[in-house]
């Protein structure tokens, strides 16, 4: 039998953790980085909609009693909240659920942020299939949505170090910044010398010249994982990892795909309106035509899962990574 807390391939109670087999993980990176920065900037205060356990924030509250402001369950409150803070000189950091953040608050992250350029920082958790809870809960859609926000900036760290610098990072950033967060055990998958660099893609591999990934978030460590996996068969692929969504790094994307044979574009987000879309639209405004091929989710509502179970039914996993690398599919 394995051991509860490796046990893969179960919905997982709200709130419960498990390590991940093979994975290096780091637990809260969120809060505990947040709390760290909190001591050097008195200016920061921490804002949750009654999710704070499972929003990672807690180390915050726990080292900063007295800048730490729950609101109840009530997204547009936090919204509106957190900017009249940052307009009175506070940098505010917010979490709740992604999908709550940008179906119910939308209008308030839009006017009462955004358009003030208030000094807001969204950790908005748990996007896309990282969230189990089936389609009241899963924002699948959310880069979608806040893309079409003027001077809204958004982020989508890859792993537990990147969270981490991003954390750091968006404190000097002006205005509001949406962060896609990863919460609990989060896995360590780029190596030690990265570093995020806001607005700027990175060339985390260079292959050959024949399949070139352009991904984001999570999605990352899976296509290095593919291109790990698929080397020994005689492929040599290349990844590009954006964090920064927006501003969109549309020279790092054009000089990257311009090497590659093919492309192809990973995202934990419906394939339209997200990466995909942006990816294309910048290879189409330049004029260059290249086979894409998109690994990402459908325009459609998900069922309940586990992560695992959700990523191989909705074919985002390790597995349709390696055989698109292939050619099979």
């Amino acid at each position: 039998m394995p051991d509860q807390a490796t046990k893969q391939g179960h919905t997982r109670g709200m709130g419960e953790l498990i390590d991940i087999a093979g994975k290096t993980t780091e637990l809260a990176p969120f809060g505990n980085a947040l709390a760290e920065l909190a001591r050097e900037r008195p200016e920061i205060v921490g804002l949750t909609a009654d999710m704070g356990r499972y929003s990672d924030i807690l180390p915050f509250r726990d080292a900063h009693p007295d800048r730490y402001f729950n609101v109840g369950m009530a997204e547009q409150n936090l919204i509106a909240m957190a900017a009249g803070l940052a307009k009175s000189g506070k940098i505010a950091y917010c979490t709740t659920y992604s999908v709550f953040i940008t179906r119910r608050a939308y209008d308030f992250v839009a006017i009462a942020c955004a358009h003030s350029m208030a000094n807001v920082k969204i950790f908005a958790g748990m996007p896309g299939l990282v969230n189990g809870y089936g389609a009241t809960h899963q924002a699948t859609e959310d880069i979608n949505m806040m893309r079409g926000i003027a001077d809204l900036t958004i982020i989508e760290p890859c792993d537990a170090r990147e969270l981490k610098q991003v954390v750091r990072a968006v404190a000097d950033i002006p205005g509001t910044v949406y962060v896609r967060n990863l919460r609990g055990k989060v896995p360590v998958e780029l190596p030690s010398d990265y570093r995020f660099t806001f607005g700027k893609a990175q060339v985390l591999r260079r292959g050959n010249g024949r399949t070139g990934i352009i991904s984001t978030g999570y999605m990352t460590a899976r296509a290095l994982d593919a291109a790990r996996s698929t080397e020994g068969d005689g492929f040599d692929t290349g990844v590009l990892h954006l964090s920064t969504l927006k501003p969109f790094d549309t020279t790092g994307v054009l000089d990257f795909a311009k090497d590659y044979d093919r492309l192809v574009v990973a995202e934990n987000h419906k394939t339209t309106g997200g990466l995909a879309t942006m990816v294309t639209e910048a290879l189409y405004d330049a004029g260059m035509v290249k086979p894409l091929t998109r690994i990402g989710l459908a325009d459609s509502f998900f069922e309940c899962g586990s992560q695992e179970y959700l990523e191989q039914k909705y074919e985002v996993d390790l597995p349709r990574f390696e055989r698109v690398i292939r050619g099979a599919a």
